[in-house]
């Protein structure tokens, strides 16, 4: 299964890399070994929620930029309302990150 590293970014990706950074540097885990384990964390988010994750969401917002980078979207929406079955919720700014899950199979 190919995966995207764009979990990486959240902030569990970010606090997983510091703590292997930190394990890296002292002595305790192998670099090869640190690249294993980012690995596998995009392989099971990635699988996580294809599989476990039910919910809808709807987003209407005020579209700020948006640009295309190898088939790799983002999105920044300002006074942004996301909506889904638990209530509706006004945030000033959201960052969207999309990818076509079609190039996963390639």
């Amino acid at each position: 299964m190919a995966t995207f590293e764009l979990y990486r970014r959240s902030t569990i990706g970010m606090c997983l890399i510091e703590t292997l950074d930190q394990m890296v540097s002292n002595g305790i885990l192998s670099p090869e070994l640190a690249i294993q384990v980012l690995i596998q964390f995009d392989k099971s988010m990635t699988e996580a929620l294809e599989t476990e994750v039910k919910s809808k969401v709807s987003i209407k917002g005020h579209l700020h930029i948006y640009r295309d980078c190898d088939n790799v979207w983002t999105f920044i929406l300002q006074n942004a309302q996301l909506k889904s079955e638990e209530g509706l919720e006004t945030v000033d700014s959201v960052k969207i990150v999309a990818c076509d899950s079609k190039l996963l199979t390639q």
